[in-house]
């Protein structure tokens, strides 16, 4: 049976993003709780977006090493689906929370990223995204993309695509790399943290017309 790819859009700052995100299919929105992002968010804002967020969407809260207090905070007052770790943290770390999790790898150039996949088995997904040095995440920036699809084609764990996915780019990436899902920020925004709907709507466009 064929397949439309599954889609979280991150780095949702504003209610009014995330609702229009979902009617436009996204399965899943991430919210950043990382201070140094130009996309992070309090906790009042997230609460804020989570009351609007309709049923069968998830909501995946991203973090960049942070503390276990931090982590517990936002757990305390905030539901979220899924937590994503976009740092140096520990299998071990990512799965003390007790809520599946989505580790994110960032592929350098030259370096093969499956046995740091093969680390983290008990994650619900691993998240590919461009190494750099500077950045965690949301840079803009792709990366080969048959490094992905070797890690599709090999890895115990589903693979989910990120770094410098766009309009332009979504289907070949779909068609190239076969992967779980996409999960992209900058690529439909207008500035950092606030969404562009044509963008957005083109996007899903492109995903849509291509089925796997």
């Amino acid at each position: 049976m064929q397949q439309r790819t599954r889609v979280k859009i991150c780095g949702i700052t504003r209610p009014e993003d995330a609702l229009l995100a979902a009617e436009l299919g996204a399965d899943a929105l991430g919210l950043v709780f990382y201070a140094n992002s130009s996309r992070g968010l309090s906790l009042a804002q997230a609460q804020q977006i989570r009351a609007v967020v309709p049923a069968f969407v998830s909501v995946v809260g991203l973090f960049v090493n942070p503390e276990r207090n931090q982590v517990d905070a936002v757990l305390d007052h905030l539901h979220l689906d899924c937590l994503q770790f976009h740092g140096d943290e520990t299998p071990e770390f990512c799965h003390s929370f007790a809520v599946p999790y989505m580790k994110a790898v960032r592929v350098r150039s030259g370096a093969d990223p499956l046995p740091d996949i093969k680390r983290y088995r008990q994650a619900s997904a691993v998240l590919l995204d461009t190494f750099d040095p500077h950045q965690a995440g949301g840079t803009g920036k792709s990366f080969d993309w048959t490094v992905a699809r070797h890690c599709v084609d090999r890895s115990p764990l589903p693979i989910v695509l990120a770094g410098g996915l766009t309009q332009e780019n979504a289907a070949r990436a779909i068609k190239e790399v076969h992967p779980w899902a996409l999960d992209l920020s900058s690529g439909v925004e207008r500035e950092p943290g606030i969404k562009d709907r044509h963008r957005l709507q083109a996007f899903f466009n492109e995903v849509n017309r291509v089925r796997l």
